[in-house]
């Protein structure tokens, strides 16, 4: 098995909107040693301050779980997935929890993506919209996950022509989720198997989905520009890239770098 040490940078912007619904966790070994470590992210809904309660719980939960079951362990690593699916589905409780508790915040939910990385491999966990990226500098950026959006959808009935690009692009229903926590039962937990192997040099971005407001060939400009430099400089680069959008429709932004050194 590979070891491997890992450079992370976090950052987060509540952009345009009233309320920061975004949440995110990092727990990684300290500089210059090696093991596993993940992220936790989270990316509310149910406006006000539901869905910031909601990502909240998720993340803290998700945290506590993970800690648990992979910290100080020899855990196999095909076991990984299940902890992450186990995590989740915890979470997911904890929020129906709460909800019965607050009539307020009925309808709250939050997406979650939760990257692992372990001797040298990616393992990941994913509800929702937001998205898992792995950069190299021989084949760019690609996305790991899938979106469980109505967005996903659109765009296959654009590819197959069944509708026409610009239509697909700016359909109302995009954005749907059609997976989420919120304490029901979760239509789809989606497991990275089997996991990605990474190598040095290669870049892990997770984020929330107000990074695409970036296209995907701006992250991948930012990513291939920076690579050679720290997370905590890519993570302030992409973030002033959404600054200078100045978008006034600007989602909540959350993001974590991990290189592999």
């Amino acid at each position: 098995m590979m070891s491997m040490m890992y450079d992370v940078a976090a950052a987060i912007d509540k952009g345009r909107r009233d309320y920061q619904e975004d949440a995110i966790a990092i727990n990684f070994p300290e500089p210059e040693q090696d093991g596993t470590g993940f992220v936790v992210l989270a990316d509310g809904m149910g406006g006000h301050k539901a869905g910031g309660i909601a990502s909240q719980i998720a993340v803290v939960k998700m945290s506590d779980t993970l800690k648990e079951r992979l910290d100080h362990s020899d855990i196999p690593e095909s076991e990984i997935p299940e902890v992450l699916k186990a995590a989740a589905l915890a979470a997911n409780r904890s929020i129906a929890a709460y909800a019965r508790r607050h009539g307020d915040v009925a309808g709250m939910g939050t997406t979650v993506v939760v990257p692992v990385l372990s001797n040298g491999r990616l393992h990941w966990v994913s509800v929702g919209d937001s998205p898992l990226y792995v950069f190299s500098d021989d084949g760019g950026l690609n996305q790991v996950n899938e979106d469980h959006s109505m967005g996903a959808q659109i765009d296959l009935l654009s590819r197959s022509g069944m509708m026409d690009e610009e239509t697909a692009r700016h359909h109302p229903e995009r954005n749907c989720l059609t997976s989420v926590l919120m304490g029901d039962d979760i239509p789809r937990i989606d497991c990275g198997q089997p996991p990605v192997t990474l190598e040095s040099g290669n870049i892990v971005v997770v984020s929330s989905d107000g990074l695409q407001f970036l296209s995907h060939d701006r992250i991948s400009d930012i990513l291939s520009a920076r690579r050679n430099e720290s997370s905590e400089t890519i993570a302030n680069a992409l973030m002033q890239a959404i600054r200078d959008l100045d978008d006034p429709e600007q989602d909540n932004v959350s993001l974590a770098v991990i290189k592999v050194v």
